[in-house]
């Protein structure tokens, strides 16, 4: 490889981690905290987000279990302390508001336009998530959520959740690669069966560019360390 061509790859590399070095959060109410406690596109919103049609609904920290929301069907709650089941339903890592998406009944993403991407930059995306269930309803069910960012989607673990049960907070992490500019990301919640109901629970949402690999700033270092020896020899031949 010749000086122009490794300058150019060097230049390249350093532009994509440095990029990724200085890049900041890309996500808009990640943690939920302005919105309207209530179902989604009938009585609340959360600013930052759009709601598919899904019956998918914002709650306080604390209240799930107990003086819980209003749905378009009536009271809604969540299987807890609160209402009768030792089944240690808490807020999230993130503190404050959590969204709650309906699994097997209307379902519908919720989801967000990222701006400012790179074409070809990975980004993390990481989020606390958990099972929990409908109060008043019995028998066990299972969790998960779909993520969608751009044309690509990844899923995380599936949850089994015992009757009026509640999985524990967890944090996932994700790392996507983006294609355009701009790239919907979305969250959709699948799950079993649609009659108890289950709840996939979600907070803390951010998204950074990726921190680049050892490997990069490996190739860096041996690329300055290259065009030194080079400039060394060629000034020692022209002398």
């Amino acid at each position: 490889m010749n000086i122009k061509s490794t300058l150019l790859a060097l230049s390249t590399a350093a532009m994509l981690a440095g990029g990724a070095a200085q890049a900041g959060e890309l996500i808009t109410n990640g943690g939920f905290e302005n919105g309207t406690v209530g179902q989604l596109g009938y009585n609340a919103s959360v600013p930052g987000w759009y709601n598919g049609n899904g019956y998918n609904f914002l709650f306080n920290a604390t209240g799930a279990d107990t003086t819980g929301t209003i749905s378009e069907y009536g009271p809604l709650k969540l299987w807890g302390p609160g209402n009768g089941s030792d089944n240690g339903l808490t807020a999230s890592p993130a503190g404050g508001s959590f969204i709650a998406a309906d699994g097997g009944f209307q379902i519908g993403p919720i989801s967000q336009m990222v701006n400012g991407l790179v074409p070809g930059q990975q980004y993390t995306l990481s989020f606390y998530w958990a099972g929990a269930q409908q109060y008043g309803f019995d028998g066990p069910t299972t969790e998960k959520w779909v993520v969608g960012f751009g044309s690509n989607s990844q899923e995380t673990a599936v949850r089994d959740n015992l009757d009026h049960g509640f999985t524990g907070w967890q944090k996932e992490t994700m790392t996507f690669t983006a294609a355009n500019t701009s790239e919907a990301l979305s969250f959709l919640a699948i799950g079993t069966p649609s009659g108890v109901p289950p709840f996939s629970l979600l907070d803390g949402v951010s998204m950074t560019a990726a921190v680049p690999e050892p490997s990069t700033w490996a190739m860096l270092a041996l690329g300055l360390g290259v065009l030194g020896f080079s400039a060394r020899r060629r000034k020692a031949g022209a002398a």
